[in-house]
């Protein structure tokens, strides 16, 4: 069950043009979380936004008691997130959601992530890093200046690529066009994904044309977080007669039990 916390916030940094870095300690809530899994943050007390906002977890110290939120301002919700300040308090619910689960043990794991979708997969590095499996990491974003996360998994001692459009990284270009180029079938093992939606198919049509594995985190908009309303309600695939609860179900599955889209949603 979630748990609901008043958590303190320990920093509120600026680390892009659009994007934070929030650490908050949460002793009741940290012992419960693993990767893939989500918290849900209401920002005041006067209920406005009415709504939480949900945040996947970023990392997450358990000796500290302490969670690391990596978000994009993009409304109302996340301006007020940005206005918080150390030594303030915000209401947590979680943690939240269907986690990551890890491949049988040795096995390279590749994780590919696009833009503020690297935010669930640092928890997820750190975790198999601590399991002895071998990680790389493919991070792609628009330009160098948005590539917040990655000192953070070069300090885990991952293999971290970097693709950027801009041509100021490792690799001018896409993320997928990266995975395509520098890891043969052969190389990958199973196969993680966070980020755009048409990002996320290119890595699953990839996994499909070698027979790997995976799993894929979907980014959808939510209501109540615990699986009580439709708000983030989705047809894995069109076929499908029902529905799942990206909140309760999700938000991570299986690559080949989701039908994603080439087409921007």
């Amino acid at each position: 069950m979630p748990t609901l916390e008043s958590a303190l916030v320990i920093s509120n940094n600026q680390v892009s043009s659009h994007m934070f870095e929030m650490e908050l300690a949460a002793p009741q809530i940290v012992p419960f979380c693993e990767p893939g899994q989500f918290v849900h943050l209401r920002v005041n007390s006067l209920n406005d936004p009415l709504l939480r906002r949900p945040l996947s977890l970023y990392d997450v110290d358990k000796k500290r008691g302490t969670i690391t939120l990596l978000y994009k301002v993009v409304g109302k919700g996340t301006t007020s997130l940005a206005q918080l300040h150390a030594d303030e308090y915000v209401d947590v619910m979680g943690p939240l959601g269907r986690p990551f689960s890890y491949p049988p043990a040795g096995q390279w794991a590749i994780l590919v992530g696009g833009g503020v979708g690297i935010a669930p997969l640092l928890y997820l590095a750190r975790r198999l890093k601590e399991k002895n499996y071998p990680v790389r990491v493919l991070y792609g974003t628009q330009s160098s200046s948005e590539l917040v996360a990655l000192d953070r998994f070069r300090q885990l001692g991952v293999q971290t690529v970097a693709a950027t459009m801009d041509g100021e990284a490792d690799y001018q270009g896409l993320v997928t066009d990266l995975l395509y180029q520098q890891l043969s079938g052969q190389e990958v093992e199973y196969l993680y994904t966070c980020g755009p939606e048409p990002m996320m198919a290119e890595v699953a049509e990839y996994a499909r044309q070698y027979g790997l594995n995976g799993e894929v985190s979907l980014e959808e908009h939510m209501a109540c977080g615990v699986g009580a309303c439709l708000g983030c309600a989705r047809k894995l695939k069109d076929s499908d007669e029902g529905y799942v609860k990206v909140c309760k179900d999700g938000p991570v599955f299986g690559l080949y039990e989701v039908e994603l889209d080439l087409a921007p949603r």
